[in-house]
């Protein structure tokens, strides 16, 4: 695992500058700030308070309390030199056109380095958090980075073309035009969609879009399903099913009937933004179950690592 590489002493410092960095930073090729913020809101508004409590005393104080406002920060800093390592960590690679994941042959860096993936970053912070309340016994790991990379990871996992082909890098090769400007498959699946979403049916009030997201799990057309969405007996293992949904809604939906160089528009907008927004809201019902397991009485369902 790369839980060794991940267990220096984290400086709450370079976490609090990246209020700073967010707004600096060049851009990352992820879900993006909205996705992963809508995707932290989600879950800090599904814990309980044992991992309510856990999650405001990890964060740091420039964060107030709010999750969200920190789980960009390890898009901003795998451009630091430090950090630089965490770059596989994000997605996933797959054989071209095989629609699978197999944790084996496809989680590892490129240089072959074992688990450096994003399913097997999130297995690894899981297993640094159930070190939290062992107290002081366990500084080897720094809980606040940890919190931050798995809050992270959980989004991307749950974006279809983080886990797409070797090729393409995920689709950010396939060069194309979103209605009138020009744009690649990858960002259109970061980020086209969910902006354009918000600017055309909540009048770019992001805060309205995940509302109707928390309604469609709660009581909407997801609510029949959202009880199967925590489903998870080893957290260490869940995030490989969660992976293995992104590559075949990456197939059936992302890649689909998609060329080089064509305008994507309103047909390719109206038949997958509900894949973007379902994923967006499993994300954040997942990462709640994490943390509330983490970090709640429910922890002893979870054995920890070393």
């Amino acid at each position: 695992m790369a839980s060794e590489r991940c267990s220096s002493s984290f400086v709450l410092a370079a976490a609090a500058a990246a209020l700073f960095v967010l707004a600096s930073a060049p851009a990352a090729h992820c879900w993006s700030k909205e996705g992963h913020m809508l995707t932290c809101r989600i879950a800090q508004d599904l814990l309980e308070p044992a991992a309510a409590h856990a999650v405001r005393n990890l964060l740091p104080e420039e964060a107030d309390g709010d999750l969200s406002a920190m789980c960009v920060w390890p898009d901003q800093v795998r451009h630091w030199y430090r950090y630089r390592w965490t770059s596989p960590l994000h997605f996933i690679d797959t054989p071209d056109k095989a629609c699978s994941f197999v944790y084996s042959r496809d989680c590892h860096g490129p240089d072959g380095a074992e688990d450096m993936c994003v399913a097997g970053a999130i297995a690894n912070f899981t297993s640094q958090l159930m070190h939290y309340n062992h107290g002081s016994a366990d500084r080897k790991y720094n809980m606040t980075e940890a919190l931050l990379f798995l809050s992270h990871f959980m989004g991307d996992v749950h974006q279809p073309m983080h886990v797409g082909f070797t090729s393409d890098q995920g689709g950010n090769t396939i060069n194309l035009r979103w209605f009138r400007h020009k744009s690649n498959l990858h960002h259109v699946w970061d980020r086209e969609m969910i902006l354009t979403a918000i600017a055309e049916f909540y009048g770019k009030d992001m805060e309205a879009f995940q509302k109707d997201l928390v309604h469609n799990f709660t009581r909407g057309m997801w609510s029949d399903d959202v009880s199967s969405w925590g489903d998870c007996e080893d957290l260490h293992s869940c995030p490989t099913k969660y992976a293995t949904e992104s590559i075949n809604l990456a197939c059936k939906w992302a890649y689909n009937d998609v060329h080089e160089g064509e305008t994507l528009s309103d047909d390719y907008f109206s038949s997958r933004l509900p894949i973007v927004t379902r994923r967006i809201a499993q994300g954040g019902v997942r990462l709640a179950m994490f943390l509330n397991r983490l970090f709640g009485e429910h922890n002893r369902d979870v054995a920890p690592t070393a």
